[in-house]
């Protein structure tokens, strides 16, 4: 840069320093946040310090300079004293003191005292801002004219996220904190949030008749009401509800979440190596969770309904990956035809089955399912053994594939189906779920097919 290019930006810098002051007393940090993208490695007090300072010196050359001092003088002690005036600058306007260093302080200390009941190894501080403060800071902005300014709220948090990682020797996460305290300029109150805890594992259901989650009764809607024995539930049990109590107590949480990959039918069991899910327990007081222990608990209250395995502990993203995730499934079914059919005949048609089938939403989920038609695909089907009207099958098939109707037709919903083309009547009478997928390296194994 040239010297006349510099000494015309020093002189910008400098007028730009005066018209801030000129609206009102302002205090270090203030003035310096006008300025904050224009270096590094200095806090905003420092910018605005010595911004002040040098026009103290710059107004302290000669008696031309007695303006930039006057300017000057409701903000700094050094150009008061230059113009003999008694008193302390007065409270910065813009702020109205929150930026004060024994303010940040009592903000840290305030938050300190809402986070120590929490068990946390990363926090991040936001702030609430009230009406007189974004105002001030809007006016700051608009009259001031600096192109230079970050947001009074970064600053309070990086000031007060720094008071509370020397108190506390907590680290600051910016992506994935465990725990959000909220300064409330408003109240003058921390508010605190608390981030979900996500454990992921597999569970096995051991035992038909019962929900993956929790149920409420459609009559009433979970209010209560004589259907549902005043429950406010269609089913008195879930998977969901087996797994959840253990988890609220381990980690003293508000309550849980449970998601999993897809479902089983309620007269399903859900064998082999389990169905991956995910439980988030919601604003937990305590993380660091013995992990098999909890394993232990969750199987030895389930009393044999309920098996969960592979627990660990993951992240939010987990949930999405696995909402998204395409399983392939293997079943074994109990098969029932209205009539015998040959061995011969049954195997042939299982082998027809084999491959894309067109299933419309079946009539008994179109209450709450998008009446459309998905393309599913047959992966394997075989015959393990037939005794007059019943046979037992194992079916391999991709992610959202309808077994029941595929078996049923569902009233010509679903082509083909066995029934259509064997011609003979046929329902499933017993299902269970013997394989879903599987996660290689952390990451969530897909099928290509989609709705």
């Amino acid at each position: 840069m040239r010297t006349n290019e510099m000494n015309k930006d020093v002189a910008d810098l400098a007028e730009s320093a005066r018209k801030i002051l000129r609206l009102g007393p302002i205090c270090d940090s203030c003035l310096g946040r006008q300025f904050a993208m224009l270096s590094t490695g200095l806090t905003n007090a420092g910018r605005g310090e010595a911004i002040k300072t040098f026009l103290s010196m710059a107004g302290s050359i000669d008696e031309t300079g007695r303006k930039i001092l006057e300017d000057l003088a409701p903000s700094s002690k050094n150009a008061r004293l230059k113009l003999g005036l008694a008193g302390e600058p007065e409270r910065c306007w813009v702020c109205l003191g929150e930026m004060e260093p024994e303010k940040l302080d009592r903000w840290a200390e305030a938050a300190e005292r809402e986070l120590r009941h929490l068990e946390h190894d990363t926090f991040l501080v936001g702030t609430r801002m009230n009406g007189l403060l974004a105002e001030n800071e809007e006016l700051v902005l608009a009259d001031g004219g600096s192109r230079h300014a970050e947001p009074m709220k970064s600053e309070l948090n990086r000031e007060v996220g720094k008071r509370i990682a020397e108190r506390t020797g907590k680290a600051t996460s910016f992506t994935s904190p465990d725990v959000l305290a909220i300064l409330d300029l408003e109240n003058g109150k921390v508010a605190v949030q608390v981030s979900s805890l996500y454990i992921r594992g597999r569970y096995r259901k051991l035992v038909r008749g019962f929900p993956q989650t929790r149920w409420p009764c459609r009559d009433c809607g979970g209010s209560g009401c004589e259907a549902c024995s005043f429950t406010g539930r269609r089913y008195q049990e879930s998977v969901d509800e087996l797994i959840r109590d253990p988890i609220i107590e381990a980690a003293r949480c508000e309550d849980t979440v449970f998601h999993g990959s897809g479902r089983e039918d309620i007269d399903a069991r859900m064998l082999g190596t389990g169905r991956p899910f995910v439980v988030e327990a919601v604003s937990p007081r305590v993380r660091n969770l013995d992990l098999a222990r909890l394993r232990e608990e969750i199987n030895r209250r389930a009393s044999g309904k309920v098996e969960v395995s592979d627990l660990e502990f993951t992240g939010k993203e987990t949930v999405e990956h696995l909402k998204k995730a395409l399983f392939e499934k293997s079943y074994s079914m109990v098969v029932e035809f209205g009539e015998e059919v040959p061995e011969e005949k049954l195997k042939s048609v299982l082998d027809k089955l084999v491959g894309l089938v067109e299933q419309r939403t079946p009539t008994r989920v179109s209450h709450r399912r998008a009446d459309k038609v998905r393309r599913r695909e047959v992966l394997d089907l075989q015959l393990d053994q037939l005794s007059g009207k019943t046979a037992k099958m194992t079916l391999r098939g991709t992610s959202g594939l309808y077994v029941k109707e595929l078996v049923s037709g569902d009233g010509g919903r679903t082509k083909p189906s066995l029934s259509e083309l064997i011609g003979v009547e046929a329902r499933v009478t017993e299902l269970d779920v013997i394989n879903v997928g599987g996660e290689a390296d952390a990451q969530v194994t897909r099928n290509t097919e989609t709705d």
